[in-house]
């Protein structure tokens, strides 16, 4: 069950209630902020997580009598959101191409509801504010923990085998096998320990038990017994003594305030000589330049991801020009399969959200005020 705790200060945001999801009637102007498809958008009927796809709600929505306005400007004052966020009742937003919900924004949303992630992680809502405010924000928990995990299992064969330069060899017409031998390693017989072990870091787990792997997990909470046994995967208690154990090291925790750039230069410093990461978590766990550094130097022998701070990730990002990295923009989860899950999921908190009735308990994360324990 999840847990709650009440948020700091919601007393003195609008009375708790006054704008909660279940007294909703009538009807509603709802806006989604999603990536844009472009010339891809017609390439595939399923392709619905993008703006021209709308999740493929649009028209359900309209026939209802609701307004749906769909974009990918999200930015700055003059922003498609910042034109519409004043008198809109529910808000769509997705991890691939954050809309940041600052407690401005929150601010001026008077008629706000509503804050649906479509995908999971909320952490480009500030949840403090949404709680003050009487805001309820939900996301299409275990959506996309397949779709992540499996990329997680990709990018750590990548990384390992090192892969790209292979691919960039043939790619550039080279043949040179010395150049990408000399650092490609087996994943048999490594220790693989993942940062959190909720729902994508246990399927990753799973997954890596074929490969016989060392797996150790560190987390707040033990995975339950029978399953610990029969992954064979080792509790950490301590994080610090977990890392100088691991050949590669996979980031599963969410973004909050504590683990806010949790890995900084200290800490990286602690891992083994040669280590290998993955993210698929959040870029702002890392410390940027930290990460960039330990890549040039070659403490980290390689680093992979998908996510970013900011997203879209600037030009300059120095991410995209450190060496041994397998970075690619924030894809893991919103595969076609992936998106049909989410898309179905917000469609069906919409629904009970028109009817007055309550959302799967687990999808809720921020409800009267208090805020899921994952965030706390």
């Amino acid at each position: 069950m999840v847990m709650w705790r009440a948020a700091a200060g919601h007393l003195l945001g609008r009375a708790l209630g006054s704008r909660a999801a279940h007294t909703s009637a009538g009807s509603k102007k709802i806006v989604g902020v999603f990536y844009k498809g472009g010339e891809y958008a017609d390439k595939n009927p399923n392709f619905v997580g993008c703006v021209e796809g709308a999740l493929g709600i649009r028209e359900w929505l309209e026939s209802r009598g609701h307004q749906y306005i769909v974009t990918d400007d999200k930015e700055g004052l003059n922003s498609e959101l910042e034109k519409h966020i004043e008198d809109t009742h529910v808000l769509i937003t997705t991890p691939f191409h954050p809309a940041y919900v600052s407690a401005e924004r929150i601010k001026k949303a008077k008629n706000l509801e509503l804050l649906l992630t479509a995908g999971i992680g909320s952490d480009h809502i500030d949840l403090p504010a949404a709680a003050a405010a009487g805001l309820t924000v939900a996301e299409v928990t275990g959506s996309n923990t397949v779709s992540v995990a499996e990329d997680e299992l990709m990018r750590i064969l990548i990384l390992l085998r090192n892969f790209l330069p292979g691919y960039q060899q043939v790619v550039q017409g080279d043949w040179n096998v010395a150049g990408i031998a000399y650092r490609a390693y087996d994943l048999e017989g490594k220790t693989v320990g993942t940062v959190g072990a909720g729902r994508i870091g246990r399927l990753l787990l799973q997954r890596l038990k074929p490969f016989n792997c060392n797996l150790l997990y560190h987390d707040r909470l033990k995975i339950d017994p029978e399953l610990e046994k029969e992954i064979g995967a080792k509790f950490e208690e301590d994080l610090d003594a977990m890392l100088p154990k691991c050949d590669v090291i996979v980031i599963n925790t969410p973004l909050t305030e504590k683990t806010r750039g949790m890995f900084n230069k200290e800490r990286i410093a602690k891992m083994k000589k040669g280590v290998i990461i993955v993210n698929n978590a959040r870029g702002a766990i890392m410390d940027t330049q930290a990460v960039a550094d330990a890549c040039s130097s070659g403490h980290v022998a390689g680093y992979g991801g998908d996510v970013w701070f900011p997203q879209p990730a600037p030009k300059d990002h120095p991410w995209r020009y450190m060496p041994n990295h397998a970075m690619t923009p924030h894809i893991s989860g919103t595969t076609i399969d992936a998106q049909l899950r989410y898309a179905a999921g917000v469609k069906d908190m919409l629904d009970r959200y028109f009817k007055g009735e309550d959302f799967p308990v687990q999808n809720y994360i921020v409800k009267e005020g208090q805020l899921a324990s994952q965030y706390q």
